[in-house]
């Protein structure tokens, strides 16, 4: 079955709802190894949404690091803005953004905490030095320079060495894909842009106009 053609910008036929895959995680999967394929920088990069209680909205650049089932698992200072605003209101959108490709998948669900087992597996995947930042960092909150956070750098690792412990409010988010939408590049800005919806167990795929 057909899921888009890699490295269409507009040309070539349009993207119908018969070459769709009737289910968004395997046309999510193909458009994303096609990423991958094209050797895009960062092809997990996505664009995360939040907002507080009363709908001010925040957004900022995060590495979604794992799709397990429908749910797309990042990781933040639970402590930082977003982490703040997820606990408050525990709904957001990913956006991921392959350009060169001319495509777009947005995707939006409830958000919850992942399991303590599965943010220490990932703390032990990352770089010391990157392990060490998270622990320097608080996240989001007003420092005095840089100069002050590189010496909190160098304090933690003169008292840690090589055995960091796990950064205390650091933690994974799983974002459960409730509504999907697929936007192809088309000429003439008729764009092509199929949703997702979840009605009763099943997905039903409606063409929203550009």
């Amino acid at each position: 079955m057909a899921h888009g053609r890699p490295g269409v910008t507009g040309d070539g036929p349009a993207w119908l709802e018969r070459d769709a895959d009737p289910d968004p995680l395997a046309q999510f999967d193909a458009w994303f190894e096609q990423a991958r394929g094209a050797e895009l920088p960062l092809p997990e990069a996505a664009a995360l949404a939040t907002a507080t209680p009363d709908g001010a909205p925040s957004v900022r650049m995060v590495l979604v690091k794992s799709r397990d089932g429908g749910d797309f698992e990042f990781f933040s200072n639970r402590l930082s803005r977003k982490g703040r605003e997820l606990a408050a209101n525990p709904r957001a959108a990913l956006l991921f953004h392959w350009s060169p490709l001319g495509r777009q998948i947005r995707i939006e669900g409830p958000v919850r905490e992942a399991s303590a087992e599965r943010t220490a597996a990932y703390v032990a995947t990352r770089p010391w030095a990157s392990r060490l930042s998270a622990l320097a960092s608080p996240q989001s909150e007003t420092v005095e320079s840089r100069a002050a956070l590189e010496r909190a750098v160098a304090e933690l690792a003169e008292r840690h060495g090589e055995e960091l412990p796990l950064p205390e409010h650091w933690g994974g988010y799983l974002l459960r894909a409730e509504v999907f939408e697929f936007w192809q590049q088309r000429a003439d800005r008729l764009h092509d842009r199929l949703r997702y919806r979840c009605e009763r167990g099943a997905w039903a795929i409606d063409r929203l106009a550009p």
